[in-house]
């Protein structure tokens, strides 16, 4: 039975062998493959009888048989390219893509690309995962497949317009402010473009006119082409200049060059000369043509100290020259995708035609309690298992997950060296077997050649 079963021994030797073989000359087939993992064939010996002896039982083995092939999953070097959407993970994250039925599979392969339809895709057309936007950029806690727009992107109506300047405190007090000479009867003016609800740009011209000490009296003028004037009184429009009133204030400063108070404006889209009082300090009501009636716009002139702010963050009166120091408004106009870059926190941002930068989407990252345990499914990608465990999701740069890095590639972490020198062991260890089961075979011949 001993020679019977040494020829066992050599058969499992040679199927051990032949199988870490198999293993090592995929890692080397896999050598430039992206995100690659390798894989090492782990073995274990087999005992199957005993033989009583006189100390007691003397264990026999049969061999050996292949207990598990462990994947790999250390860290592979990094390299460079000019695609955005190739990414890599510098860390134990991994991509979560999803095929057309909408399978769940794992993958550290970051060769991305744009399909047909916009959306983000491996090579093999299964969709990138990620947090969506809103339409503001925001950043949602919804995952679903990461796609960039396609159509242009929707305007949005200027509802606050910042204005700081400075009204150079010894100006002499003005004439009163005339609709026909604005320059003329304003000592200083500054002009800003805003955006009514279709993405349309209008200017509107500040003037400021000194009317008592400390005190300036301020009139928003808009051309009148761009104003739906039914609502207007004539008293507020000149057609010769063509412009028309749309709103007034007044701005009352400290003796320290603060701006103290400031008054609620006077609209006058009711019809009369006189306008009425808005409902806020700063608030504009304004109809622009085809566009939504009754557009709300505040001119923000900073805090003031009256309001318990330091009058000193927006517009100042000073004895410096009367000069705009900073303005800036929150609306824009309809544009479309130019450009996108992805962040190492994963954000992949969008630059439209209109100046808008804003956030697209975050791409989301899966780490498993053991890795080794996932199931390799081909195409460069993963599933869960049993021995894997539950997937953790997040953000890149948290909870262990790594960092994303866009315009770079995570190499095959397959060691050719050591490959090399594994497939020289396992080739000892197949052609030692192999004499095993030759020199049994001699043995057993000898055992039958004792008939004759």
């Amino acid at each position: 039975m001993g020679i019977l079963s040494s020829l066992f021994a050599g058969v499992s030797g040679l199927n051990a062998n032949g199988t870490a073989l198999s293993v090592i000359g995929n890692n080397i087939a896999n050598l430039s493959t992206v995100g690659f993992k390798a894989s090492k064939a782990s073995f274990a010996d087999l005992i199957s009888s005993s033989i009583s002896g006189g100390s007691g039982a003397i264990q026999t083995g049969i061999g050996v048989a292949l207990t598990s092939v462990q994947g790999n999953f250390s860290q592979g070097s990094l390299s460079t390219s000019s695609n955005v959407l190739d990414l890599a993970i510098d860390g134990n994250g991994f991509f979560i893509v999803k095929d057309a039925q909408n399978a769940t599979f794992y993958s550290r392969a970051g060769l991305f690309r744009l399909d047909k339809d916009n959306n983000v895709v491996d090579p093999t057309g299964f969709k990138l995962q990620g947090f969506l936007a809103d339409t503001t950029g925001a950043i949602t806690g919804n995952i679903g497949d990461v796609a960039l727009p396609s159509t242009t992107a929707s305007p949005r109506a200027t509802t606050t317009a910042q204005v700081a300047t400075n009204l150079r405190s010894n100006t002499t007090i003005g004439p009163t402010f005339l609709l026909s000479d604005p320059s003329g009867t304003s000592n200083f003016s500054t002009s800003i473009t805003v955006f009514d609800s279709l993405g349309n740009s209008h200017l509107l011209t500040t003037y400021f006119t000194k009317t008592a000490a400390n005190t300036w009296d301020y009139n928003v003028v808009a051309a009148l082409p761009d104003i739906d004037t039914s609502g207007y009184n004539a008293a507020n429009q000149d057609s010769t200049l063509g412009i028309v009133r749309v709103g007034t204030g007044t701005l009352t400063f400290g003796t320290n060059g603060t701006l103290l108070n400031e008054s609620v404006v006077t609209r006058y889209d009711d019809g009369t000369a006189a306008g009425t009082a808005g409902a806020a300090p700063g608030q504009l009501q304004i109809d622009f043509v085809g566009a939504t009636a009754n557009q709300l716009m505040t001119m923000d002139f900073g805090s003031n100290t009256t309001s318990g702010g330091n009058g000193l963050d927006g517009t100042t009166q000073f004895g410096a020259e009367s000069a705009l120091v900073q303005q800036t408004q929150d609306g824009y106009a309809a544009g479309s995708l130019q450009a996108f870059s992805v962040d190492a926190n994963g954000i992949i941002s969008g630059r439209f035609s209109n100046g808008q930068l804003r956030a697209l989407a975050q791409v989301v990252l899966a780490r498993f309690p053991d890795p080794i345990g996932l199931t390799r499914t081909g195409k460069n990608t993963f599933a869960q298992s049993g021995n894997s465990g539950q997937p953790v999701n997040g953000t890149p740069d948290s909870a262990g997950l790594g960092r994303v890095l866009s315009n770079s590639l995570e190499l095959s972490n397959v060691d050719l060296g050591e490959s090399f020198i594994d497939m020289i062991a396992a080739q000892r260890g197949f052609q030692a077997n192999s004499r095993v089961i030759t020199t049994s075979d001699e043995i057993l011949q000898e055992l039958v050649n004792l008939k004759r």
